[in-house]
């Protein structure tokens, strides 16, 4: 069954399983709804990216190889990875949109016809925001902080809908 969503960017830490902290991908432990959830959208013909912040890799405590393996392993199509440091400004750390226009070139994407899920609103929503994607905010890992007290820290935006968790928001997403 053909979307008119073209592709999903899925957040890491929080959004797919752990608890919004890093997790070294050797110790990840993925959501037990998340397989599925990303086998929904594939059945769909949505393609399925991970999208994440990962500054660790610049400190040496993890590699961009181990996390595109864990990726793969997890069924995502491909994935965008920030290895900096906030003070690094870079273009594609979030909320910077680098990662979301990198993927768009690399793929054809039109960025307005794709999703963010994520559980950060000044990080995941902002990025999205940046480019007009669907915003989804899912109350696992930092959601429902970023609701409330950090709420004030990405006030310029609002999320298309707000989920309880990946699964909820990928029911959503194919129903709408």
């Amino acid at each position: 069954m053909k979307s008119s969503i073209q592709a999903v960017f899925i957040d890491r830490d929080g959004t797919m399983g752990g608890t919004g902290h890093f997790i070294h991908p050797k110790h990840f432990t993925l959501f037990p709804y998340t397989l599925g959830s990303v086998q929904k959208l594939k059945l769909h013909d949505i393609m399925v990216f991970a999208f994440t912040n990962q500054y660790r890799i610049s400190k040496g405590e993890a590699t961009t190889e181990e996390f595109m393996e864990q990726f793969s392993s997890f069924g995502f199509d491909d994935a965008f990875i920030c290895p900096h440091e906030a003070t690094d400004n870079c273009l594609c750390r979030k909320p910077k949109p680098g990662l979301l226009l990198k993927a768009a070139e690399k793929y054809n994407l039109d960025l307005e016809k794709c999703a963010v899920i994520g559980d950060v609103g000044d990080t995941d929503m902002l990025a999205a925001y940046a480019v007009n994607a669907l915003k989804i905010l899912v109350r696992t890992g930092w959601g429902n902080e970023a609701l409330g007290r950090y709420r004030d820290n990405w006030i310029e935006t609002s999320p298309d809908y707000i989920a309880d968790n990946l699964q909820d928001a990928v029911n959503w997403l194919i129903c709408k």
